[in-house]
């Protein structure tokens, strides 16, 4: 039997990512200076500010604007479908609600820096050396990232009946 509420006591974890996102991109910013690294481990890993206007991988980030209210848009849409998902999941769909939880805090953490200051701030870059870098990210990409694998991982791992494995 679903409680009236569903899975939406999950969303603390939903509120942990969006300070835990918030609080080390003020750090960062205030810290740093745009584009200036502070290595972490040699050829691996660096500490960097960056500003991305765009969506993952600086997609639509040349554009003139219009994208920032697109990808906003977009956010509060999807946002608004995880709690109305989360609020319907069943008593054991635990790891369901962690991974909307994890998708929703990231969502709201890149939404509310796009919302404000006009591009999300990253500053996590993964690098090899100075031959290859990944695009630079935060905490809130981390969690759609991790959630996004966690779904993907459901939705693979489910037994005939129908039921997930997870729970």
């Amino acid at each position: 039997m679903t409680s009236r509420f569903g899975k939406l006591p999950w969303l603390w974890i939903s509120v942990l990512v969006f300070v835990l996102d918030q609080a080390t991109k003020f750090y960062f910013e205030g810290t740093l200076r745009l584009y200036q690294q502070i290595v972490v481990i040699p050829d691996y890993f660096s500490w960097t500010l960056a500003y991305n206007t765009g969506a993952a991988f600086s997609f639509l980030a040349d554009e003139s604007g219009w994208q920032r209210w697109l990808f906003a848009l977009i956010a509060v849409g999807v946002s608004a479908v995880l709690v109305v998902w989360m609020k319907r999941l069943k008593r054991d769909e635990t790891w369901l609600a962690i991974a909307l939880a994890l998708v929703l805090g990231g969502a709201l953490g890149n939404l509310l820096d796009r919302m404000l200051l006009g591009h999300v701030v990253d500053f996590i870059l993964v690098h090899w050396q100075n031959r290859w870098y990944f695009p630079a990210f935060n905490l809130a990409d981390s969690g759609i990232t991790v959630g996004a694998i966690m779904l993907a991982l459901d939705m693979f791992k489910t037994k005939k009946s129908g039921e997930t494995v997870h729970d």
